[in-house]
């Protein structure tokens, strides 16, 4: 029996494919027997390579023949009749490309791109085959489809022109993508952008669901040029796509740390230094000044903690947000660069330059996929990561009323232009805002500083204000400080290295479930009780502290956990979170009249004891305009002093109720209610 060699002359390509055969039927022969439903065997790369070398090198540069040359080859082996898709994964290193890099001398080749899905389109039916029947002598013509336009036979064998009967046509569903660069290995450049085309079974629901929007991929494919068109004429410039091969999601988040097992013991010694926490502080950002509880919070932000899924489906997230505010000039916004530099999936943007799908997502009219399509926003292309928002107050109030959903649920709904879609945005947020009238003003409420809405400042686990107050001996360290990071830096550097503390984190995220041991969780309860109740004899309505807190101290125990690499939390942890918290609550959470801790102060902006003065104002508004005529201002801080408010006090409560339009001045001096 001799073998038959199939020759491909494109290219001068030749190809055994009774060579093929023999490697399919010795190596995948069981995975060929069970692509039923995917219709698709995947070969590692490798493995062709110890096979045939001179094979796998053709396959790189020739991969059209080589691929045409295994379908040939699978109809030599006895299997059902059905097509099935050879895709290729694990190509050599140096086959690794990215995006911006690619070229004209790269097309035709095969090539491995690293890349974030930015848009993509609905997955669509196209036509690849269709069979034409001739009318003169019922030949059956086959017609291969592989441009925009549908092809039709020219001429039978038999000599007849003209137009021949569609009798069948063979399809598969396609796919577009729109991809970018990843964003670490993109700092200060212009990320790279491309279009890549999925077919078959690489838009299966379960591969569409992977595919989405905001997913990173590594993608195996065939670079291969569009022409482009202006006013319906074809231009000599190109467009170039991936023709994708296989797709697989990249390792992403922490996973794509490689973690060796010198690494691995070097953490597990750092977990039970007893200094380890102080060592993480020292960590970050080590040239700024202070600022310790703040630090030691970010480091719980780091680590995270675990998210919670109840019986009812109901999902509890474990990432922890931050806001912080405070005087300019203090450090905010290096602080939110680092930390978003050490989270591999981190970004760093600011409120005043987005634009467009923004911090969420949108849809936007694409022409190169064709229709509309959906773009995701930097939350979504950050899940699994950590965002920094810089200028916080600053975003466009679209994106912060999206952001209520992303920032409690973690996800992003959209509804537009027929495209309904709910986009995974798992993605802690450290946001630095600034006061609108420069410095922070304790006597003010955070809500009256800084333009961001009630209802997504409730959503911040910690709120801190960054204070820039004289102090001698303090000021002296400072000044020091900054002495030694320009004469000797390597004095600051970071205790334990950013390298080791980005695999520090990724290792603890190994930790996907928490126990919360009884002592911790009674001192967590005592301090959530006791702060609801501790003005609960007084003749006052004061809500100290919110289930919502109470929900973060969890969050922050379980992050203090994850440090020690532990599965239970303790008192230590406990205590730690509570600390935080209350610092937190002093710094803003604190009514400076009445000197009681009231939440109310830091989420919507009024205390409960201006609530009552407000109260008494509309009451002594409401009995003098029982006479029906208009009631002069100098009658009412008359009788507002009377019931123990200042004139100052009752001045600007009559000023913020008509900005509210709960009253209106009719004429100058007198007021009404509406």
């Amino acid at each position: 029996n001799s073998r038959v060699v199939l020759f491909l002359l494109y290219r001068g390509v030749e190809m055994d494919s009774d060579m093929l055969a023999e490697f399919l039927r010795e190596r995948y022969y069981n995975e060929l027997l069970s692509a039923t439903e995917d219709k698709s065997v995947v070969i590692d790369f490798n493995d062709f390579d110890r096979y045939d070398p001179p094979s796998a090198d053709m396959l790189l540069d020739h991969p059209e023949e080589v691929l045409a040359a295994f379908q040939e080859a699978l109809k030599k082996i006895d299997m059902p009749e059905q097509k099935i898709n050879i895709r290729f994964r694990n190509l050599p290193e140096k086959r690794n490309i990215r995006i911006r890099n690619l070229r004209a001398k790269h097309l035709n080749k095969l090539w491995c791109i690293d890349a974030v899905i930015k848009a993509a389109s609905e997955v669509l039916p196209q036509i690849y085959e269709i069979i034409f029947e001739c009318p003169a002598c019922n030949k059956k013509i086959t017609v291969p489809q592989d441009s925009g336009l549908v092809k039709k036979p020219y001429m039978c064998e038999c000599g007849t022109r003209g137009d021949f009967k569609q009798v069948e046509k063979k399809l598969f569903d396609t796919r577009w993508l729109t991809c970018v660069e990843p964003f670490e290995i993109t700092t200060g450049e212009q990320p790279g952008k491309i279009s890549i085309f999925l077919k078959e079974d690489m838009t299966t629901p379960r591969m569409q669901k992977k595919t989405d929007p905001g997913n990173r991929m590594k993608i195996t494919g065939i670079l291969k040029e569009v022409p482009k068109r202006l006013k319906g004429k074809l231009i000599t410039k190109l467009d170039m796509i991936v023709d994708a091969l296989f797709v697989e999601p990249s390792d992403t988040e922490y996973d794509e740390l490689e973690i060796t097992q010198e690494d691995e013991k070097m953490i597990i010694e750092l977990s039970k230094d007893p200094q380890i926490y102080e060592k993480l502080k020292a960590s970050i950002a080590p040239a700024i000044y202070g600022f310790d509880e703040i630090k030691e919070s970010i480091v719980m932000q780091l680590f995270g903690g675990v998210p919670h899924v109840m019986p009812d489906g109901t999902r509890i997230r474990g990432n922890i947000h931050i806001l912080l505010t405070g005087d300019p000039g203090i450090g905010k916004t290096q602080i939110l660069k680092l930390v978003s530099s050490i989270v591999p999936r981190g970004r760093y943007v600011s409120g005043s330059g987005v634009s467009g799908a923004g911090l969420t997502a949108t849809v936007v009219k694409d022409e190169i996929l064709g229709g509309w399509v959906l773009e995701a926003g930097a939350l979504i292309l950050c899940n699994k990561g950590l965002i920094a928002i810089d200028e916080f107050d600053k975003m466009s109030k679209d994106d912060q009323i999206a952001m209520h959903e992303a920032t409690s649920v973690e996800t992003v709904s959209i509804a537009k232009a027929s495209i309904m879609a709910t986009l995974p945005a798992q993605t802690a947020v450290l946001a630095g805002a600034n006061p609108k009238h420069g410095r922070f003003d304790t006597m003010q409420s955070i809500v009256e500083q800084i333009m961001i809405p009630e209802t997504l400042l409730s959503r911040f686990d910690l709120k801190f204000a960054l204070r820039d107050r004289p102090d001698r001996s303090n000021d002296e360290r400072l000044a020091e400080h900054i002495i030694i990071s320009r004469t000797n830096p390597e004095k600051i550097e970071p205790v334990i290295p950013i390298n080791i503390l980005k695999k520090y984190i990724a290792y603890s995220k190994q930790i996907d479930k928490i126990e919360l041991l009884p002592e911790a969780s009674d001192a967590i309860k005592k301090f959530y009780v006791d702060m609801r109740n501790m003005y609960a004899s007084e003749d006052v309505n004061v809500v100290s502290i919110t289930f919502r807190q109470y929900e973060a101290l969890l969050r922050l125990a379980e992050a203090s956990a994850k440090v020690r690499l532990e599965r239970k939390v303790t008192i230590e942890d406990a205590d730690r979170a509570i600390r935080l918290m209350k610092f937190s609550l002093q710094q803003l959470g604190m009514d400076q009249e009445t000197g009681r801790f009231d939440i109310d102060v830091m989420e919507s902006g009024m205390a409960s004891s201006k609530r009552k003065k407000i109260g008494i104002m509309l009451e002594i508004i409401t009995g003098m305009q029982e006479t029906g005529r208009d009631v002069a201002i100098s009658d009412i801080e008359a009788e507002a002093q009377t019931r123990g408010i200042e004139e100052s006090d009752a001045r600007d409560i009559i000023e913020r109720l008509r900005r509210e339009g709960t009253i209106f001045e009719p004429r100058a001096g007198y007021v009404r209610k509406t």
